[in-house]
């Protein structure tokens, strides 16, 4: 008789636990079912991509930086299928072209991987080139200092999730530290590389593959009528973009007052007309600004952006409008706050910011534990969710702003 009353126990407590965990899952599924994540937007209105695609004949060229962590070419595969998918680019080459970029500057050194593939619509007579950036290499090498660190010798009494998390840390912790430290000039190269051979080539002007450098000359000229250009950027791809931006607005100063018959004066003549957005995904420039000193020209936006400021002709474009995507769960990800536009970007970018606060992760109730979000899925997570795509794609607050957003997200507008 106990024997059968301790299995009868033992199959009732089994029983109540499965039973309970049944109701735990069906309960999160049904959370996430429900998706009440929220998407709050601050700034002024702005177009998205798919006004650069508004007239026959343009192209708009998009150019990916990614952020921590150890990054293939092909990265950006998941964004650029479903970037196209929203501006209803159904067409696209059928390879890609590949560059290694090198550096005047610094001719002896790999500075990265420029991909680019060309996407149009069903006429094609829209186009957009999309360059993807891949900066790993330079990082890489500094990563195998710690890399004994996960073998078996240090790891064989380090608990399975401990392992995996160490690893996560081992990847992408040292990024930000080598980028402050020894190899900054050559990530900064690697990005203005990059620009330089975004705005300076068409598709059929590229090469298959190179490992020549970029130079601007007056083919580059010849198209800046017709492109539009716009960055895309992840975590601490955000503060090199925006440092790779102000170290170019230096070169434009003193160009400015060299040679004016100069193809690359002719080129930042053009150039300063262009309205330039910036899509920062788990942006971080407020964290990866402490320690930092200043760009060399702040709180100074009306003489260099007003038309007839004392020092409107070096300004670098007409303006940058900066989208700011952070997850409030993401651990490393910031807003801007304007205080910040005007004290820590360089006046001649001549910038501008939007906020937009949007949960990529699920929160989930822990029943009357708390609320909780996956940190690494709201880090990570910007480039897959649907509506930080089509607010990329179509903006908002204009005719093209897509259903998903309208319905999904609420928009503060900001006005002068």
């Amino acid at each position: 008789m106990k024997k059968i009353l301790l299995l009868s126990m033992s199959l009732a407590v089994s029983g109540c636990a499965s039973f309970g965990e049944g109701i735990a899952t069906a309960v999160l599924k049904k959370q996430e079912q429900e998706d009440l994540r929220a998407c709050k937007i601050s700034g002024k209105s702005f177009a998205g991509m798919q006004s650069s695609l508004d007239l026959p004949g343009d192209t708009v060229k998009v150019l990916m930086v990614h952020g921590v962590g150890t990054h293939v070419p092909g990265y950006s595969t998941q964004f650029q299928e479903k970037l196209a998918a929203e501006l209803d680019l159904t067409v696209k080459s059928s390879h890609y072209k590949e560059i290694n970029l090198v550096n005047k500057e610094m001719p002896e050194k790999k500075v990265g991987k420029l991909r680019v593939r060309r996407l149009l619509n069903e006429d094609q007579n829209e186009e957009m080139l999309f360059y993807e950036l891949t900066w790993s290499e330079i990082t890489n090498p500094e990563k195998e200092k710690i890399k004994y660190d996960t073998s078996g010798e240090y790891s064989y009494d380090r608990a399975e999730v401990n392992q995996m998390l160490k690893q996560f840390s081992n990847d992408t912790s040292p990024d930000p530290m080598v980028y402050l430290g020894s190899r900054h000039e050559e990530m900064l190269a690697s990005f203005r590389t990059a620009f330089c051979w975004m705005v300076g080539r068409d598709w059929d002007d590229l090469p298959e593959t190179s490992s020549d450098q970029c130079v601007i000359d007056k083919q580059a000229i010849k198209y800046l009528p017709e492109d539009h250009y716009a960055i895309v950027s992840h975590s601490l791809g955000s503060r090199i973009v925006m440092d790779g931006m102000q170290s170019i607005a230096n070169r434009v100063t003193k160009i400015a007052n060299g040679d004016p018959t100069s193809a690359e004066s002719q080129f930042i003549k053009g150039f300063q007309k262009k309205r330039i957005p910036f899509y920062l995904m788990s942006n971080q420039l407020p964290l990866l600004e402490m320690g930092q000193n200043p760009p060399e020209v702040i709180n100074q936006k009306d003489q260099y952006c007003i038309p007839g400021g004392e020092h409107y002709d070096q300004r670098l474009v007409d303006k940058t409008s900066i989208m700011a995507f952070s997850d409030p769960n993401d651990l490393l990800s910031y807003a801007i706050p304007q205080q910040f536009v005007q004290s820590h970007l360089d006046s001649r970018l001549c910038a501008e910011v939007t906020n937009i606060n949007i949960n990529v992760a699920h929160v989930i109730d822990m029943f009357g534990m708390g609320s909780f979000a996956n940190p690494l899925t709201a880090h990570t997570g910007y480039d897959s969710d649907d509506r930080v795509v089509a607010l990329i794609a179509k903006g908002v607050g204009t005719k093209n702003t897509a259903d998903l957003v309208t319905e999904r997200c609420r928009w503060t507008k900001y006005v002068d």
